[in-house]
Order: structure tokens, then C-alpha cells, then sequence
């Protein structure tokens, strides 16, 4: 991993992911988790603010340790937070059916292999768990969609492994789950990164 990598990219992913429309859709949607919470994709902590008194522990999964270091301390919690700095797609330190709230923002399109990670996040919810995602991928659009095709190779590579072109209800469902609300748009900005897939599912 070189300097870029290390050093350049993790700030950038911080940058980008303060935006107003992400930190409006974070406000939206992350209340909603309760109970004992893994969140797939931590990152930097942009999310704990958010979590309601509802919420008693929070585990956080992100394998970048530059993006663990910016989390503030204390973290914008009052929940106990407890990190795993291990790939998503690896077996959790998690008991089956032992988490309430799943949570993943912005997180299935860098992962190099989303399936396992959410089959992970799926064994370790309770039946009557909730996954609680929002994704940007694959747009609706004809247009879009292959321009989405086109570029991914090259962005891959300039932005930490992201895929523009995951079809992020097609994920959820495979990997064992029931998408029970789903809302998908464009949020301000270039269409081919902004299609957004925002909404609850739970396991099947």
C-alpha cells in the first residue's frame, strides 16, 4: 500500500463523506437502529453522532486503520463502541444471532467481496433484526448505467477499490435478506456516482 493510499485517500474519503446530502440521509436513517449495532464500514465514525439512546452497544467494522485514528474521542456516543479492524467478508468476533441493527452507508461498493460481508451481517442478527443500508450503484438509467461500466475499472483504482455499478438490492437480497422499504434517487451531484439505494431489510 503506498503513500496514496495510506495518507491522501482516507482524508479524502472523510472529506467527500461530510457532504450535506450524505449527512442529511445519516440523520434520516441511522436513529432508526436499536439495541446492540454492527456497523459494516465504520470508517471514521460519520455515523455515531447520529445513534439514538435506543441504541446500547455499537460495533464498528472497517479494515482502514488511518480512517479508525480519525474517529473523535469520544466518539459522539453515548453507546459503548468497540472496533474490528478486519475485513468485512471475515468471520465477526460476533455470536450468531446476537446484533439488533445492521448498518452499512456507503460502504458495499469498496468491499472486494459485498456477498460475504452481508452473509456475515446476516448471521450475526437476530431473526427479528434490521439491516439498515444506504448505498450509492448501478442507476436505473440506460445511459448512465454504461457510463457507470465504463468507468469503474479506472475508478476502482483512484478511489479505495469503489465499484459505480453494484446493484445494491440485488446484494441484499441474495446474501439471505427481505428488503422490506427501499427508496432509490439521485442525490446532488454526477449522476454516475450518485444513484443512491436507501432502506430497511431484514433477514429472510
Amino acid at each position: 500500500m503506498g503513500p496514496y493510499e495510506q495518507h491522501i485517500l482516507p482524508r479524502l474519503i472523510d472529506l467527500v463523506m461530510r457532504n450535506k446530502e450524505a449527512t442529511r440521509l445519516r440523520a434520516s436513517w441511522i436513529p432508526k437502529a436499536k439495541g446492540d449495532v454492527l456497523e459494516i464500514g465504520i470508517g471514521s465514525g460519520l455515523n455515531l453522532p447520529f445513534y439514538g439512546s435506543q441504541v446500547n452497544r455499537v460495533f464498528g467494522v472497517d479494515p482502514s486503520h488511518a480512517l479508525r485514528r480519525m474517529v473523535p474521542q469520544p466518539p459522539g456516543h453515548t453507546a459503548s463502541v468497540e472496533f474490528f479492524t478486519q475485513p468485512a467478508e471475515q468471520e465477526l468476533p460476533l455470536a450468531d444471532a446476537s446484533i439488533d441493527t445492521a448498518v452499512i452507508t456507503w460502504t458495499l461498493c469498496s468491499i472486494p467481496q459485498p456477498a460475504e460481508a452481508l452473509r456475515q451481517a446476516r448471521r450475526v442478527l437476530k431473526q427479528n433484526g434490521q439491516l439498515l443500508f444506504i448505498e450509492h450503484g448501478r442507476s436505473h438509467d440506460r445511459s448512465v448505467e454504461a457510463w457507470q461500466d465504463r468507468l469503474t475499472p479506472l475508478w476502482k483504482r483512484i478511489a479505495g477499490g469503489c465499484h459505480l455499478n453494484r446493484k445494491v438490492d440485488d446484494l441484499i437480497a441474495t446474501a439471505g435478506f427481505r428488503i422490506t422499504e427501499l427508496k432509490t434517487f439521485y442525490i446532488v451531484g454526477p449522476r454516475f456516482v450518485t444513484y443512491t439505494y436507501q432502506g430497511i431489510a431484514q433477514p429472510s
